[in-house]
């Protein structure tokens, strides 16, 4: 349990804004309602009395400095990040507080650790961006997959989801993302991020069971091209998407998540499958759980836990891998997420080329 700190949650009332407000108070921290809609806090605030609400536009920084006076640290949950992650990591650096976000957007995360990484490690203040499910598990499964390896030639990340119902903003994100990259597809490659105008190739992918071998779009990009090669000495970072949820997220008629249970879950199912290669050798974990989004909340909060009880390997901009013990982060996501491997071959799989080499 945690000792009671005050939280500040920015974009509180959005979809996963929701589950980590639920999560921090189920861990005992008292999280500080906060984002850019007044009207939005105050409904929330309604199901939560005594917590504070306290309204701030990122085009505020007196609004913003306001917002962080007493916390321990603030998480933010609003995208599209490539507006509100900078506003807010500079007013954390004013409070000199730790900040986290759940940013999938391979841009804006690249960008937080191009612009603050060396004031973040002068101030000695964490900031970790892409703390969630897309960047953070995968990022974690491919460290503890490392395990005593210094480098390595490939990591592969395949992502098999039943669904995906996109919330808003997702899609506002993709679509802040899309305008950035100009239209094209960013894959990473030869230690870089590249930009291509073809289209992604369609490829086999023979997940664990229950799932097996299933279709997959290949180089299907999201932020583990960034958290993982922060940090890990690998020139080829690819990820994978089920066919069936690639599918759903171009639709525009997709609807957003329908909660299910009483936390406000939704019955999507999730499978990472994450593969570390290097010469003859193949490392492989595997993780497991429901609801890409409600689980992102146990991913931040227990982030945010770590770096406030000093459990943490780094100061600066840092990824979940480089920050924290992946294995035992992992361990401690139980019951949220089940963690298979890390598993050793001496020798690759070769009944999955395709995937391999697209």
């Amino acid at each position: 349990m945690s000792s009671g700190h005050r939280i500040a949650v920015y974009g509180a009332y959005g979809h996963t804004g929701r589950f980590v407000v639920a999560r921090l108070l189920e861990r005992g921290f008292v999280p500080v309602l906060t984002g850019r809609d007044a009207v939005k806090l105050r409904a929330l605030a309604a199901g939560y009395p005594g917590l504070d609400v306290r309204p701030a536009g990122v085009g505020d920084p007196a609004a913003l400095d306001r917002t962080l006076d007493g916390v321990a640290a603030v998480i933010n949950c609003a995208g599209p990040f490539a507006t509100t992650a900078a506003p807010v990591i500079e007013a954390a650096l004013r409070a000199g507080i730790p900040y986290v976000d759940v940013a999938a957007e391979i841009e804006a995360n690249a960008d937080t650790f191009a612009h603050f990484a060396d004031r973040a490690a002068a101030a000695g203040t964490a900031i970790v961006p892409a703390m969630a499910f897309y960047g953070g598990l995968g990022d974690l499964l491919a460290t503890a997959a490392m395990g005593d390896w210094t480098s390595a030639d490939e990591v592969h990340v395949a992502y098999g989801l039943s669904s995906w119902r996109p919330t808003e903003g997702t899609r506002a994100a993709g679509r802040v993302s899309r305008e950035r990259r100009g239209g094209r597809r960013p894959r990473f490659t030869g230690g870089r991020l590249e930009y291509r105008d073809d289209a992604s190739p369609v490829v086999r992918w023979d997940f664990p069971e229950p799932l097996g071998a299933r279709d997959v779009v290949g180089e299907f990009t999201m932020a583990d091209v960034v958290t993982v090669p922060s940090h890990l000495s690998v020139p080829e970072v690819r990820t994978y998407m089920a066919v069936e949820a690639a599918e759903d997220l171009a639709a525009p008629g997709t609807p957003a998540p329908t909660p299910v249970d009483g936390l406000g879950r939704s019955d999507q199912t999730f499978l990472v499958d994450v593969v570390v290669r290097s010469g003859g050798s193949e490392r492989r974990a595997v993780a497991r759980g429901r609801d890409i989004y409600a689980v992102t909340a146990p991913l931040v909060v227990e982030a945010v836990h770590r770096v406030l009880t000093g459990r943490t390997r780094a100061t600066g901009v840092a990824s979940a891998g480089a920050l924290f013990d992946a294995a035992d982060f992992l361990r401690a996501l139980s019951p949220h997420i089940e963690v298979d491997g890390p598993r050793h071959r001496t020798t690759p799989d070769r009944r999955r080329p395709a995937a391999y080499g697209a």
